[in-house]
């Protein structure tokens, strides 16, 4: 039998199923059959923390398995077909910024013979209403459990923590989520409420020493400055700044490396502000600054790259109930918002844009090497790292 082979037929039967890679058939499926959906809301009066929480998801690529993307008023609902697709896009949220979640189940279908349920889960996500460059005013609590900074302190950056500094004594603190939640922190002003000033002159003051507060360097420099409150806006190249030189405030700033003398700052006017924040009443009998400056003016120099394409471009998400008037017009600040702070590029995806040509005359917020070729890349779930990149807006 060694070397023996036996040769039979038989007759085999296939049957032919056509079936869609998970791609096309996220693309294919219907969105009113969704199993899931997470309802991202943040009750502030812009939508600058949902322009970059955009740019966050797509680099990455949290919303692959997502069916369907609505704006909805104060928010954005991200349908998916399963629970578990989207439990792992709201641990991703809770990774770049501080959250609230709720969970609720609806029963849809109940079959008795096998006891299966078919059920539709929602989680309601709410994110903190305090946005970089806002303004708070810290309870007398919560500024002693931070090592007595503020009360008057300025959110610097939103991630997984938010970024307080103490814009007299250059001091940071950092509230983690269970931080935030569990006080009652709010923002006493927010970036709408930004006034202009123009520096008449500036004064260094003795430096902090860099290990008196922390192991790091000093990211700010502290200087006292002498402001002007800017009333005109500048709206007009043909005609310069009004000045109030009848009124002059001595403040001291954060912002030492940024500005010189002539230069415009953006801040909150203390004094003409009309206030009922419950706890800045309870810091009366204390001397609280005039001003409050947050970031140097650039207007001038948007000015002169007025009705130019920028040399980037984003990329969006495909989302429904999108108005683009009200859009156009939110999303221009942010990218004015985004342009003129390097600490915000690591964290969004800039693409070259094909229709900028350079000429002399450009005076370029973002450097080209900092930009990345418009490639389509291929469809590859990726975690997300500990992003301390800063979000709202």
């Amino acid at each position: 039998m060694n070397g023996a082979i036996i040769e039979q037929s038989y007759s085999v039967e296939y049957v032919v199923k056509d079936q869609m890679c998970e791609s096309c058939s996220r693309v294919q499926a219907n969105p009113d059959q969704w199993g899931a959906v997470v309802q991202l809301r943040q009750y502030v009066s812009h939508r600058r923390t949902f322009f970059y929480l955009e740019q966050l998801i797509l680099k990455h690529d949290a919303a692959a398995q997502c069916i369907r993307i609505m704006q909805m008023d104060n928010g954005i609902d991200f349908y998916f077909a399963n629970r578990s697709h989207a439990v792992k896009f709201l641990e991703f949220v809770g990774k770049v910024t501080p959250v609230s979640s709720r969970r609720d189940k609806q029963l849809v279908s109940h079959d008795v013979k096998s006891s299966t349920y078919n059920n539709k889960f929602t989680f309601s996500v709410t994110i903190p209403p305090v946005c970089r460059e806002d303004l708070i005013c810290l309870p007398p609590t919560l500024a002693t459990s931070l090592g007595n900074i503020g009360p008057l302190v300025i959110c610097t950056k939103v991630s997984n923590s938010i970024a307080l500094l103490d814009p007299l004594t250059l001091r940071e603190s950092f509230l983690d989520g269970h931080q935030y939640w569990s006080s009652s922190l709010k923002s006493f002003l927010s970036s709408k409420e930004l006034v202009e000033y123009i520096i008449l002159h500036v004064t260094p003051v003795d430096p902090i020493k860099p290990n008196q507060y922390s192991n790091r360097e000093p990211k700010y420099k502290c200087v006292d400055a002498q402001v002007a409150r800017v009333y005109n806006n500048r709206e007009s190249k043909d005609e310069f700044a009004r000045p109030d030189f009848g009124k002059i405030f001595h403040v001291r700033t954060h912002l030492g490396d940024l500005l010189k003398d002539g230069d415009y700052a953006l801040g909150y006017d203390l004094v003409g502000t009309n206030s009922n924040d419950i706890e800045l009443d309870k810091y009366k009998g204390r001397v609280l600054p005039e001003v409050v400056l947050i970031k140097k003016s650039y207007k001038e120099k948007r000015q002169k790259n007025c009705g130019k394409p920028r040399s980037w471009k984003l990329k969006s998400l495909e989302m429904e109930g999108t108005d683009r008037e009200e859009k156009s017009g939110e999303y221009e600040k942010f990218l004015s918002d985004l342009e003129e702070n390097p600490e915000l590029w690591g964290g969004t995806p800039l693409y070259r844009n094909e229709e900028y040509h350079p000429d002399g005359d450009d005076e370029l917020f973002i450097p080209l090497e900092q930009l990345l070729a418009d490639l389509d890349i291929s469809d590859q779930e990726t975690e997300p790292e500990d992003d301390d990149d800063a979000m709202r807006d």
